[in-house]
């Protein structure tokens, strides 16, 4: 028999979980659906955006795709940066910076996807329009500007919570570990689902809860890098591409050439705060970045590498970047399966208040007989 404190506790772990999830089931399932939408965000933008799909190889120098996109750029834009496709085939997507705006923290450009063997354009788009955007920002920050961020963070927090209660409401009170795998442990099949969904989705979804804790409060974690690089006092206005350069983007990527690593993958402007063009060749594990000075066509020598900071290795988990197929699949289910969790605890919490009422209802009409 479980002990008078055990079952205590269990009472008021019962009650943290349950209002965690009801009161946060409202913005726990925005949050989990959009972020399980966003594991293949490339692919459902091609979904979502057909005209943009095309199966060829890039055929045409980076100056051609260059002067192909400034034919759809308005007024005062400047091209920022040339990205090849992925994988050898696909559209070569041209990003154009507009000129900055006050107050303005994140620049937004515009993306003009090109056709790889002719250079006609394909779609124009800001980097701020489209659904995939959309699903961005309502994962990132549920669309509330200025405090939407931390109050996703703080929903991860109780995310975090709720799965360590919910494992102690899985464990049994009496019995092995294996009385808690069976399906039915309640007559409710509501019930029998959350118990066996939170089980199997507890070590994925704590892992999702933390690592977007941490993304969301940067400033709080940052400390425990060892080299952080610390916050300016002041936000800087976004660094505009040059106007114009000493070196053509063909000239660039043939200095870079001989430091290449494998294919071209992008090509980015130097700025009015940096002359170097930055050019980007494929490698095993993510990419090489060549700096090749603007002013003399010298390629820099590059830094020795940095290891991967704490920041960028949660990023990567909870999103899936370069991690695979199966740990993608592992965060879209931990995407998804919370928001059923939230369905069915919902439904159990329903049923128990009816179950209530009408045991009220019973006990009123033997108490009046």
């Amino acid at each position: 028999m479980a002990s008078a404190t055990v079952l205590k506790l269990r009472r008021l772990w019962l009650q943290v979980h349950k209002w965690i999830g009801l009161v946060l089931a409202v913005l726990i399932i925005p949050i989990s659906v959009t972020g399980s939408a966003l594991v293949w965000h490339d692919g459902l933008d091609l979904l979502l955006n057909p005209e943009r799909e095309v199966r060829a190889a890039p055929a045409l120098a980076p100056a051609a795709y260059a002067e192909k996109a400034r034919s759809a750029m308005q007024p005062g834009e400047r091209i920022h940066s040339i990205r090849m496709p992925e994988g050898g085939e696909g559209a070569v997507m041209v990003a154009a910076a507009r000129p900055p705006v006050e107050g303005e923290r994140r620049p937004v450009r515009t993306n003009i996807w090109l056709h790889p063997e002719t250079g006609a354009v394909l779609d124009v788009a800001g980097s701020n329009d489209g659904a995939v955007r959309v699903l961005h920002v309502l994962h990132g920050s549920l669309m509330v500007p200025g405090t939407g961020r931390q109050i996703v963070g703080w929903v991860g927090v109780f995310m975090f919570i709720s799965c360590l209660t919910g494992i102690w409401l899985w464990w049994p009170v009496t019995g092995s570990v294996r009385r808690g795998l069976r399906w039915k442990r309640q007559p409710s099949f509501n019930a029998n689902l959350h118990h066996q969904m939170g089980f199997w989705v507890l070590i994925p979804l704590a892992m999702l809860s933390f690592t977007g804790v941490w993304i969301s409060f940067p400033q709080v974690f940052g400390r425990f890098e060892a080299s952080a690089p610390k916050a300016p006092s002041a936000p800087q206005r976004p660094a505009q591409p040059l106007v114009e350069t000493w070196l053509t983007p063909d000239r660039a990527v043939a200095a870079a050439q001989g430091s290449a690593t494998g294919p071209l993958v992008a090509i980015t402007w130097p700025t009015e705060r940096s002359n170097d063009w930055a050019v980007a060749f494929e490698r095993d594990g993510g990419t090489a970045e060549v700096k090749v000075d603007d002013t003399n066509g010298q390629v820099i020598p590059a830094r020795p590498a940095q290891p991967e900071t704490t920041a960028r290795t949660m990023r990567r988990w909870h999103d899936g970047t370069g991690m695979g197929f199966v740990w993608q699949l592992v965060i879209f289910l931990g995407g998804l399966i919370p928001a059923a969790l939230s369905i069915t605890g919902i439904l159990m919490w329903w049923r128990a208040r009816l179950w209530r009422r009408r045991a009220q209802r019973r006990a009123v009409v033997a108490a009046a007989e």
